[in-house]
Formats: C-alpha cells, sequence, structure tokens
C-alpha cells in the first residue's frame, strides 16, 4: 500500500487526514462511523521516497525472477489522482530533453536499471525486447507502432493463451533506450483533466519487458517477462465533474476494473471453492489472466489518498487489495 500526501488543494480545503500507517504492513483507517485496520506486506506512508517504495515492495526480486525465465507482473490500483503513475513511473512533466531528477524516479527506471545491472553481474547473455499497448475503451492499441495508434486484435490460443496480433516489439541495450520507449509510448497514452486529477490516465497501460537469456552450451534458453500495469483510476462521474466523452472513458475504465475485481475475488476463494473465473469479461482480465491465476508472480501496489474527502474510494481500494492478497498462484 501506498498512501500518498495530503495535496495543496486538499490542504486548503481543511480536508481531514483519515489514514495513518501503524508500521509492520498496517494501516489504520480513522473516520467518523469507520474504524478499521487492514494487514499487508508492506505500508509506504507520504514520506517514503521512490527507493524505498522499489527495495520494500519486493521489486528487485521481481527484476531477478524475470531474468530466470519467470512471468513477473507489477500492477498499480488505485483511485484517480492517488500516485498510481507516479511510483510507475516518477513525475509526469518528464521527456528525453527534460529528464527527471534521480531520485524521483519510478519502479519501471529503477527496474530497467536493476536489469541492466543484473545481466552484466551474471555475465548472461539477455536479449531485451520491449513492448507497450494501452487499452481504451475496450480498443487495445499500440503506443510504439509509428502514426497514429492503431486497434489491434486480441486473440487466444492453447499454446500463448490471451495474446495482442501485430503487437511491435522493440529491442533494446541499453537504459537510454528503454526510457526512451517508455517515454515516447506515455506520451501516445490518452489522459485528460478533471476535477480531481490534472493529469488523469483514461486508459490502462501495459509496458512488457521481454527476456531471453541466450543459451550458453547445452543450457536450454530461458524467456521471462516483466510487466509493468499502470491502471486507469477508478472515479465517481459526480466527483471528477466529468461529462460527454470523459463520462463515457469513465464508465468504460470502472467497468473493466468492476471485472478485475471479481476475477480477483473469485480467485481469493479456496481452490476447492472456485468456480469459472470470467476473464473474458474484458479485455483487461483476457491480458492479466495469467498475471492473475496462471503461472506467474505477481504485486500489487495499491496507491490511496488519506484525505477525509475520498474516503469511501480508499475504504473500496483496501478491501480490493486485501482481496488480491488472498490469491495464490503456483509460478
Amino acid at each position: 500500500i501506498r498512501v500518498r500526501p495530503l495535496t495543496c488543494t486538499e490542504t486548503r480545503r481543511g480536508d481531514q487526514q483519515v489514514v495513518h500507517s501503524l508500521g509492520d504492513g498496517a494501516v489504520h483507517v480513522s473516520a467518523a462511523r469507520h474504524d478499521a485496520t487492514f494487514g499487508f506486506s508492506a505500508v509506504f506512508d507520504a514520506g517514503a521516497s521512490q527507493e524505498a517504495v522499489f527495495e520494500g515492495s519486493g521489486m528487485r526480486q521481481l527484476v531477478e525472477l524475470a531474468i530466470d525465465g519467470f512471468s513477473c507482473t507489477v500492477f498499480a490500483f488505485g483511485q484517480t489522482g492517488s500516485g498510481k503513475t507516479y511510483t510507475l513511473m516518477g513525475p509526469f512533466a518528464q521527456s528525453g530533453t527534460q529528464p527527471a531528477s534521480p531520485a524521483l524516479l519510478g519502479l519501471m527506471q529503477r527496474s530497467f536499471t536493476c536489469l541492466l545491472e543484473q545481466s552484466r553481474s551474471r555475465g548472461s547473455d539477455l536479449a531485451l525486447s520491449a513492448s507497450y499497448l494501452e487499452i481504451y475503451n475496450e480498443q487495445i492499441r499500440d503506443l510504439l507502432s509509428p502514426g497514429p495508434p492503431c486497434t489491434l486484435p486480441l486473440r487466444w490460443s492453447k499454446t500463448r493463451g490471451f495474446y495482442v496480433e501485430n503487437q511491435l516489439s522493440v529491442e533494446f541495450e541499453s537504459l537510454e533506450a528503454v526510457v526512451s520507449l517508455l517515454l515516447q509510448g506515455s506520451q501516445r497514452r490518452r489522459t485528460s483533466a478533471h476535477a480531481l486529477n490534472r493529469h488523469s490516465s483514461r486508459s490502462h497501460a501495459l509496458l512488457t519487458i521481454h527476456i531471453r537469456s541466450r543459451a550458453a552450451g547445452a543450457c536450454p534458453s530461458k524467456q521471462g517477462t516483466l510487466c509493468f500495469v499502470d491502471l486507469a483510476g477508478s472515479e465517481r462521474v459526480k466527483e471528477t465533474g466529468s461529462s460527454g466523452e470523459l463520462s463515457l472513458e469513465a464508465n468504460s475504465i470502472n467497468r473493466s476494473l468492476l471485472a478485475l475485481g471479481h476475477c480477483i475475488s473469485l480467485l481469493a476463494k479456496p481452490r476447492g471453492k472456485r468456480t469459472h473465473i470470467p476473464y473474458r469479461d474484458s479485455k483487461l482480465t483476457r491480458l492479466l489472466a495469467r498475471s492473475l491465476g496462471g503461472s506467474g508472480i505477481t504485486l500489487m501496489v495499491a496507491c490511496i489518498s488519506p484525505s477525509s474527502r475520498c474516503l469511501s474510494e480508499t475504504l473500496s481500494t483496501l478491501h480490493y487489495a486485501s482481496r488480491a492478497r488472498r490469491v495464490t498462484t503456483r509460478p
């Protein structure tokens, strides 16, 4: 769990801080008619640095497992404006000519650095490539292909499961090259301004790093993936003041997050009591099927606001994350 600081607007408005970290992975919510404590693997309060989140969340282990051939996923979930994109990428206003301060870099850039360092220290010969797509209004669009983002079909096969057809995968060898791909794709993502967030992501974005170790001698080659999922924020249209196209986008976002929540709820049940998991209910759950209930290793970073005004969304996110914590996979 990551608790962002109160914003200047919230402080000026006189919002109360209702979320408090108790240490040892416990977070306490205290407000009128609400008094609850939740337990997680780790809780990062408003003072936690980007580096502390990287080291304390298990992200470094995830990178190492991906190099070892596992399918690894990290996704950021939470209300719009709760700090998901900042946690994954760092400040919004960064580009190739205006890089962010090293202390503010998010989980993605730190993972790329760690991946390349691990590759060099192990002396392993890795082939690295990246693909980047967004799901906008239930359409899948490639963020790396030249020209305007084109819609791609989602297919299913017995060997690969769900996959995106004709998705561009770009090879890279240096940190500069992969960060350039990240920024290039992020600038093409759909964002809009509304009452809760000036740079609200209007799509779910999935950046996948494909890691193939070239075999030495008789050793079999390993293929791992490291997938970063920046989910669009759950939002109440009344709170954001959205109308027209923004309102349609919000409904599409909320529908896919509801489908994701439904799959997580069913996966959290003991194996003997599970019924059919409805991955086909949305494009998002189809693409995350392997990460959620298959053979992958998944980290979920739930971002919340400490403001009293966001209490209901904060509680909703904490319950959602508690269910996700009970899901077990078999990597």
